[in-house]
């Protein structure tokens, strides 16, 4: 990853409201100082604009806007629901939280770490409805590897009655409604026992929130907004939040709900570029953008801690196996690739198939055009 993050010789884009990314003009020179040949790069646009889907695409390298291409109506402005890459600002969140108790910065933080219970911080699952949650981490929440039944069962968000908390159906307190059929479902009792099989779960990712809220006092969104949001001058995001008017609460949803433009999507990309600095600030230790990048387990190496990886380059095999990225669902995608010094974002409104694969001819292309490494 960049190594001159803290040294001030790093760039850093100014918010949009005062200009934002800084630019070149004309293919000679994003060749000569960029190092990106823009023929190269055509069939990126190419590929985008083939899907006919309402989308916009932003390209970052050595800190400059390469390139950006909106479609079907989109503009700068235009903000999507990136669904799961929000998984990836939750993480992120966590991450900090981590540092601040490592480095005991606020006490109430103190102790926090990955292999800490999470039904320690979770009283509104207690009694346990199954045991073997007691064995649950935080770890296992944040690589997919908590037990806890997801995708594999056919569960698609926290869908419920609009009478019934989310997040009681969450921690298995009531049913779950697959997305399709309607039919309820319960995560009651745990699929498999915790660290023994991965499944990408939004009721297990669900937990994260009330664990969060309950150890440090504050939302997830509030969180990053002060950490980091306003500090690398993202001004247009917004995040929703679930949950009902009861005991358990509207809670900030740690799964999917953040809306956000390519523009500010890419600032959040090129944090993680940085190793987690902005400016002289170090927002997010470096150990845990590299921890997060990598395996966090071997049921599924290509999940890390809420971030995708290209694992023995399987999934982009003409990408760098040190890229990493934030998924979701309409093939929402930030892909961070730290040796290529480069960002590139994609949102749109579609398609919905799996966004690893679709997605693979466009990030084959944008690092095809890389002529200077």
């Amino acid at each position: 990853m960049a190594s001159d993050a803290m040294d001030g010789s790093a760039y850093y884009p100014c918010p949009e409201s005062e200009g934002g990314w800084r630019t070149l003009e004309g293919a000679g020179a994003l060749r000569e100082v960029a190092g990106m040949d823009l023929a190269k790069l055509r069939a990126a646009r190419d590929w985008n604009a083939a899907l006919g889907i309402t989308s916009s695409v932003v390209v970052i390298r050595r800190g400059y806007l390469i390139a950006e291409w909106y479609e079907k109506g989109a503009g700068p402005d235009t903000a999507y629901n990136i669904y799961s890459c929000s998984k990836s600002f939750t993480g992120t969140a966590y991450g900090i939280l981590f540092e601040d108790s490592l480095r005991s910065q606020q006490g109430s933080e103190a102790g926090a770490t990955l292999d800490t219970p999470a039904y320690a911080h979770i009283p509104q699952g207690w009694p346990l409805t199954d045991p073997r949650k007691e064995q649950i981490t935080l770890r296992h929440l944040l690589s997919m590897s908590s037990g806890i039944a997801g995708e594999s069962a056919g569960i698609f968000g926290v869908r419920t009655d609009p009478a019934t908390s989310p997040f009681a159906a969450a921690v298995g307190r009531a049913l779950l409604k697959l997305r399709d059929s309607g039919a309820a479902f319960s995560v009651s009792e745990l699929a498999a026992e915790p660290g023994a099989r991965w499944d990408y779960s939004d009721p297990a990712f669900a937990h994260l929130s009330l664990a969060f809220r309950n150890i440090t006092g504050r939302e997830l969104a509030d969180f990053l907004a002060e950490r980091v949001f306003r500090p690398i001058g993202i001004e247009g995001l917004s995040w929703d939040a679930i949950g009902l008017d009861d005991a358990i609460g509207r809670h900030t949803c740690p799964f999917s709900g953040v809306h956000i433009t390519a523009r500010e999507l890419t600032r959040f990309g090129y944090l993680m570029l940085r190793r987690g600095a902005w400016r002289r600030e170090q927002l997010v230790a470096p150990w845990w953008v590299e921890l997060a990048a990598r395996p966090s387990q071997t049921l599924y190496p290509n999940y890390g801690l809420t971030w995708w990886n290209n694992y023995k380059a399987e999934w982009w095999p003409s990408v760098p196996e040190s890229a990493f990225a934030a998924m979701g669902y309409n093939t929402n995608l930030c892909c961070i690739m730290p040796s290529l010094d480069l960002v590139a974002v994609r949102v749109g409104m579609g398609p919905t198939e799996p966004t690893e694969f679709v997605s693979a001819p466009f990030l084959a292309a944008v690092a095809q055009a890389v002529v200077e490494r």
